[in-house]
Order: C-alpha cells, then structure tokens, then sequence
C-alpha cells in the first residue's frame, strides 16, 4: 500500500524524532561518574568521633583514587584545625552529598591548618583506580580558636594537590602542598568531621 504525501511525511518526521525522544530517556552521566574522586575505604577513626583536646592522634587511612583525566600530584590526608569554621558550618561527612562537601573543603583548606599529615605522590589517567595506604600522628590542640576557647572545628580531609619539596640545612626535606581546587580541576575531596571533647586535665 502506497502512502498519501501527508502520510509519508508524518512517518518520516515520526522517524527523525524517534531517536531524540528514546534519547532523552537516557540520564546524564552523574558528577561523581565524571569527575575525578577520592572514596574512603576504610580507616582507624570515624566521622563524629570524640576526639580529646591537647591529645596525640594516630590516623590511619585506606582510600581509592578514581582519574578521569590525566592528574599528577599528591594525595594528602591531612587532619585541620579551624578556627573559624565550626562542624555545624559545613557538611563533610564521607556520606554526605559529593559536590557541596567539595566546595566546603575547599573553604575548609582556606580557612584552616594542619595539625597532622601524610602524603603521597600519585599519577593517573582517565578510568584508573589507584589504592592508598597513608597514616600520621597527629596533635589536637588544646583550644581550636584564638580566644582561648573550643570553638571552631576539627576535621580529617583527603584531597589531591602540587607539591614543591623544600631542602632544610640541618632538617628533614618538608613538602609545601598547594589544595587543587575542585571546580578548577574537578575533583571530588572527602573528609569528615570530629567531635573534640576535654582532654585528661
């Protein structure tokens, strides 16, 4: 049977459309599915966790990098103190949702200082899936704030950055760490966040 002009047209613009209507039942790739990401695997303390004020820390991490592009740097679990950012401020929580968490460590590392840290040098490429083992000790200050009281917050943040080493006469090398930013080189940081109670008087 022959088709009408009217008919053949309908039929051909039913199959120009068909493929950007099934198209578009299609969802986009997720943020954490495009950008580069650190997931935490595993480690010795949790997030909330008490932490005693003025007592020594021993952190230990275990954490997969995921590259969807060509990245070269060094990861860092860093424990930070700031002054300024109480745990309310700020959702950093290894559940809590991806990109606003990166955007509150990104002010975190700004706003903050390290107290502890370990640090290794990494290499990736779009799909590869790296593990790390990093473990430190650290010192909780007595107070968190200038003002001599327990405001401001403690956190345990893993992020990817640049690193330029430093030769000390008469010291061990240090490592001056420069945070890539996360929108800038879209990557997903992971952190969490303690609770700090009084220490032993």
């Amino acid at each position: 049977m022959r088709l009408s002009s009217p008919a053949r047209l309908a039929a051909a613009a039913l199959m120009l459309t068909g493929p950007l209507v099934l198209g578009g039942c299609f969802d986009a790739p997720k943020l954490e599915d495009r950008w580069s990401r650190i997931d935490l695997v595993g480690a010795n303390v949790s997030a909330f966790q008490d932490m005693p004020l003025g007592a020594p820390e021993s952190i230990s991490v275990q954490a997969d990098i995921t590259f969807r592009s060509i990245l070269t740097g060094y990861v860092i679990a860093d424990l930070r103190v700031s002054p300024t950012m109480a745990p309310t401020s700020v959702h950093v929580t290894p559940t809590a949702p991806r990109q606003p968490m990166a955007q509150d460590i990104d002010s975190l590392l700004q706003h903050s200082y390290t107290v502890g840290r370990a640090t290794r040098a990494v290499t990736g490429w779009d799909h590869l899936i790296q593990r790390v083992d990093l473990g430190f000790h650290g010192m909780v200050p007595a107070v968190l704030d200038s003002s001599g009281t327990t405001g401001g917050g403690l956190f345990l943040l893993l992020y990817l950055g640049a690193g330029d080493k430093v030769e000390r006469i008469g010291l061990p090398d240090t490592l001056i760490v420069t945070p890539f930013h996360s929108a800038d080189y879209k990557i997903l940081p992971i952190g969490m966040t303690f609770h700090t109670v009084a220490g032993a008087p």
